[in-house]
């Protein structure tokens, strides 16, 4: 077992009994966080890739460290929503209180079942003015943090660059985190296609701008807020790995697992 799912299971029995008496039931009662998990539906993902990404979330939704890690605040509870999106953003799944491992293992199973939409452009800006519009808003009861994690394999072709950090940066204005998972299926350090492009309902036009690395346009134009940080996948065959990793440690409450984090990040190897 990895080091930093180690220390998740240390204390967390102490951590789980301390709440269980305490523990609101309360459909209204406030939560430790609230996960947004934002997904890549455009048209480079298929059948096959969107299944791994579905798989990947519902193993680690039903994980244990994550289960742990998700009842290890002193709500012993979070919220989960998640959106798909290409052109148009969708929440594929409302918002969702996780208070318990069948709270979880129900909704692994739901997402398993969940149908990929049509879509074929990467428009994350879009996205993001769908996360402010419309899921900020709903979201029901009080949450400690809100975090939002974005995972994709292109940069956006809809509005570009600019318009992503603006709403990047409305969104972080709000005390929001949002964390990036850039899906590598090639060679991270070589650029991502040029050419020409067509934002919905426009014409083809050049593009007028280098071809850009998905991670450096990841870290400069999406991620953003407290504690924000990038986690990438080598591929979708990593997905699964790379989405429980980050799960655990954007959900946990325990200080020591963010400060392993903190002092990998600093040492490059992430």
């Amino acid at each position: 077992m990895p080091p930093i799912f180690r220390l998740l299971l240390v204390g967390m029995t102490l951590i789980a009994a301390g709440h269980a008496a305490a523990q609101d039931s309360r459909g209204d009662a406030p939560v430790d966080m609230a996960l947004i998990v934002s997904i890549d539906v455009s048209g480079s993902v298929d059948e096959n890739r969107f299944a791994l990404q579905m798989g990947g979330i519902a193993k680690a939704l039903a994980d244990p460290d994550v289960i742990a890690a998700m009842l290890s605040g002193p709500r012993a509870s979070i919220m989960f929503t998640m959106v798909d999106w290409s052109e148009r953003a969708a929440a594929a799944i409302p918002w969702t209180r996780i208070a318990s491992r069948e709270d979880a293992l129900a909704l692994a199973a739901r997402v398993r079942r969940t149908p990929r939409p049509e879509g074929e452009f990467t428009c994350v800006a879009h996205m993001m003015r769908f996360v402010s519009d419309y899921i900020l808003p709903t979201l029901p009861v009080r949450a400690q943090r809100v975090v939002m994690d974005v995972s994709g394999d292109g940069v956006d072709n809809c509005d570009g660059d600019d318009a992503t950090a603006k709403m990047r940066d409305a969104l972080a204005a709000t005390g929001m985190t949002i964390n990036g998972l850039p899906i590598n299926e090639g060679d991270p350090a070589q650029p991502l296609g040029g050419g020409s492009f067509r934002a919905p309902g426009r014409p083809f036009q050049p593009r007028t701008f280098e071809p850009k690395m998905l991670e450096p346009w990841y870290r400069k134009y999406v991620i953003g807020g407290p504690d924000a940080f990038l986690l990438p996948a080598h591929g979708y065959g990593d997905f699964d790995r790379a989405i429980k990793e980050k799960f655990a440690l954007e959900i946990s409450a325990l200080p020591a697992v963010r400060a392993q984090f903190a002092q990998l990040r600093a040492a490059g190897r992430r």
